[in-house]
């Protein structure tokens, strides 16, 4: 039998000689719309998808013939995975492939938000300079609280262990890895010690709108949030409101809760247009796991689990 791989999003051309040595053949279409999908789809054994192309009923009916669907990247949100369960169809995903992109991004991002790299960059190109108002901080000293510790979280984590800070961790779902470097704790430590705030966690119905003013009204220290994660976790008017009640005083958002920016609505563009009025948030567009290097891992990543279904 020839096992037969529909691809319908973008992805590096190393998947074509990683999927032939694996033993499959596939059929690349990035520009296929939802509708011819729907069409083509039965007779293929695998999927593979990036972010854009939500997988369910409405696009594979009752007698699909997939074996898997493969998720290059990290967030399972598009994907249906109760019906997919249902349909004996397997999910795999490539987390792995752009860890490192996000831990050196999120300590990146960090930084420049300490040291006010982007304000001080501007002012330097526009003939300002100013040393004392652009006075810095460091991170050594202060308490880093992760959400989350899967592979962006754990990335993070070790990233930061050369800076002389604290790290603590809390993740609902996973225990007992304190060591040397990091110490799991609840949230009421989290919310009594945390000076920076890094979101590690997936989107799901627990967490969708999970870090609210009420969330971040608990905080004893006004802290920093960073944003790497999903930004239907954090709400616009929320975190608007945390930096005018004095919760929040930066935040570095890579995601946004709609990343479709002609298409806020209306209390979405006035948290937007609040948050940019602060002056104290760095946005970036969901570019935390998108290097040139972590395209390719990606692939390496979910090539070795789709060898591993053994179908």
């Amino acid at each position: 039998m020839i096992k037969k791989c529909l691809v319908v999003d973008p992805m590096h051309e190393s998947l074509g000689g990683l999927m032939e040595s694996a033993g499959w053949l596939i059929d690349y279409k990035p520009s296929i719309t939802r509708d011819e999908i729907r069409r083509l789809h039965r007779g293929y054994h695998g999927m593979i998808i990036r972010s854009k192309t939500i997988v369910n009923h409405d696009l594979l009916g009752d007698d699909p013939t997939l074996r898997f669907v493969g998720r290059a990247g990290a967030g399972l949100d598009n994907l249906d995975l109760d019906y997919l369960a249902k349909k004996n169809i397997a999910v795999i995903h490539a987390a792995e492939g752009n860890r490192d992109a996000v831990g050196e991004f999120t300590v990146g991002a960090l930084l420049s938000m300490l040291r006010n790299i982007p304000r001080a960059h501007q002012e330097v190109i526009n003939g300002i300079w100013l040393r004392e108002s652009n006075r810095g901080e460091e991170i050594m000293g202060k308490t880093i609280g992760i959400i989350g510790f899967g592979n962006m979280g754990q990335a993070f984590a070790r990233r930061l262990t050369g800076f002389g800070c604290k790290i603590l961790v809390y993740d609902k779902y996973k225990h007992g890895f304190t060591n040397e470097f990091w110490r799991e704790a609840d949230m009421r430590q989290i919310f009594e010690e945390t000076d920076i705030l890094s979101l590690h966690i997936p989107l799901t119905h627990e967490t969708r709108a999970m870090v609210n003013t009420h969330y971040l009204s608990q905080f004893k220290k006004k802290i920093i949030l960073v944003n790497t994660a999903r930004g239907e976790i954090v709400p616009f008017s929320d975190l608007a409101e945390s930096f005018s009640m004095g919760f929040v005083r930066g935040a570095v958002l890579d995601v946004l809760e709609n990343e479709k920016l002609t298409e806020l609505t209306p209390v979405q563009r006035e948290g937007f247009r609040n948050l940019i009025a602060t002056g104290n948030v760095i946005f970036t567009p969901h570019i935390a796991g998108w290097t040139y290097e972590s395209h390719v891992k990606i692939n390496v990543a979910l090539v070795e689990k789709i060898k591993d279904l053994n179908l």
